[in-house]
């Protein structure tokens, strides 16, 4: 009785509305669908583009706040008065991503999970996907914490800093590191929003928390003079307050699915071998992902410290490309995943072909853009004019990676929306193993040209090896399975 009480309230909420998006999936949970955003319901994009920018678009907002955490960080250090200030915010800063990338898979698994639930029409097992995620994310963060003085020991035996600057990170270190409860129950909570084909949510907390963390770090370090301390303080409190933001989001918007958690065993055998081996799968493929971007950077330094500058400019190009492209990804998977969910084979491969017109213009769109302007955007990045001019002749590199890298962005997300991890791992797997035969192979006659074009190799590989696999699995019925 309360399920169509439930039901019917969503259908009067959806005719006032006239969306014509959410399934009976939202309707069973009583929950409202969220809007499309009024700057793209144009008439010229069929309904799948509209689909594709109502998830891309937020995303993309989302991705570009994530440099602004440590921007304000390094801006508030670098107003201390002292450089030691700058370099233990970056060392500490660096130590946290590599460690919270591996643990990327909490999000990317559970995203491609929820959302194949959601196309099943299958809210019991969208909630087991969460709670199953955020119980794995909890046990990673208790680990990490009982590990945190001999990973900090390891990390800086392999990172070559001052006295002063160690001493600094160190402080900054063991007060952040009470921030992994909070960013991996986040990973999860996030994952769980776009298999549920809502990036919006995300989109509001990540801005939400780039506010709480300038006006908290700014309080620390401005008000009580709390200096390295004080803006490790400030992180910290922005990521638990970005957590509580999700999880008031949640229960807002989907807290009447909780009825459903308690329906059901949540550590049912099969189930969490399925969701062990997706994430397994995911892990080790980031593993070769911060490998090669590892030894790119510390290879970059072999060459001296202009070309270790203009490989770190050329390489924001790369990064400002993939926060757009990942946008796309994350509409990848929350649609190949419904779509793969409800056995509707014609709507999943209107989504790959949509997604692949959209990430052909973009590329397009950013090899202009970069022909155009690229040195003007380097100007922006430093006043150095020899590292402005040694940049010019590895510049034809940096533009061809949006052609290069676009479509291993596009797969990524349609294979974690079909769960097919398998696929990504073993292309992610040929491409760092060609990566590193190549710069082999090439370096002692190129230098640091061997370097750009393994790396463009790497990206091409990615997307052309999982292209392959993922039409062999699609031919074989693995991929999206018919009904």
């Amino acid at each position: 009785m309360q399920l169509c009480g439930f039901k019917s309230r969503f259908e009067y909420a959806r005719s006032c509305l006239h969306h014509h998006f959410a399934g009976s999936f939202l309707a069973k949970a009583g929950c409202r669908p969220a809007p499309l955003p009024t700057d793209i319901h144009s008439h010229m994009l069929k309904p799948i583009d509209k689909e594709i920018f109502r998830i891309a678009v937020p995303a993309i907002v989302s991705n570009l706040t994530v440099p602004l955490l440590g921007l304000v960080d390094v801006a508030i250090a670098g107003h201390l008065g002292d450089a030691s200030y700058i370099g233990a915010i970056a060392v500490g800063g660096m130590l946290f991503n590599m460690i919270y990338w591996m643990f990327g898979f909490l999000r990317m698994g559970t995203g491609g999970l929820t959302a194949q639930a959601y196309g099943q029409d299958d809210p019991q097992e969208s909630m087991r996907v969460l709670l199953r995620s955020l119980a794995v994310a909890g046990a990673m963060a208790a680990l990490l914490l009982a590990l945190q003085y001999p990973i900090r020991l390891l990390a800086f035996t392999l990172i070559d800093a001052s006295p002063e600057v160690r001493e600094m990170a160190t402080r900054y270190f063991h007060i952040c590191i009470w921030g992994a409860p909070a960013i991996l129950a986040s990973y999860s909570l996030t994952g769980w929003f776009i298999g549920m084909q809502n990036s919006r949510i995300p989109m509001y907390v990540a801005i939400l928390q780039n506010v709480v963390n300038i006006a908290a770090s700014l309080f620390f370090v401005s008000a009580l003079g709390m200096k390295v301390a004080g803006i490790a303080a400030g992180t910290l409190i922005a990521q638990y307050a970005g957590l509580l933001t999700a999880c008031i989001f949640w229960w807002r918007k989907y807290g009447l699915l909780r009825e459903h958690a308690r329906k059901a065993p949540l550590f049912e055998h099969t189930a969490m071998r399925r969701f062990f081996s997706i994430n397994r799968n995911i892990f080790v493929r980031t593993a070769c992902i911060v490998a090669v971007t590892v030894f790119f950077t510390s290879t970059g330094a072999a060459h001296g410290d202009i070309i270790l500058a203009v490989n770190t400019l050329l390489m924001q190009l790369f990064t400002l490309f993939s926060y757009i492209m990942d946008g796309f990804a994350y509409a990848g998977e929350a649609l190949s995943g419904r779509y793969i969910g409800a056995a509707d084979r014609r709507k999943f491969l209107q989504t790959v072909r949509h997604l692949f017109i959209w990430g052909t213009g973009a590329a397009a769109l950013f090899t202009l853009l970069y022909a155009a302007g690229g040195e003007n955007f380097l100007q922006l990045l430093t006043n150095d004019t020899a590292v402005i001019r040694a940049s010019q002749e590895y510049f034809l590199w940096a533009l061809a990676i949006p052609f290069a890298g676009f479509s291993a962005f596009l797969l990524d997300g349609i294979c974690i929306g079909a769960t097919a991890t398998r696929v990504m791992l073993h292309a992610v797997a040929a491409a760092t193993a060609a990566f590193f035969a190549l710069y082999y192979s090439l370096h002692a006659t190129f230098g640091n040209h061997s370097l750009w074009a393994a790396f463009l190799a790497y990206l091409f590989l990615r997307g052309s090896v999982q292209a392959w696999l993922a039409c062999n699995s699609y031919r074989k019925g693995r991929l999206c399975p018919e009904q």
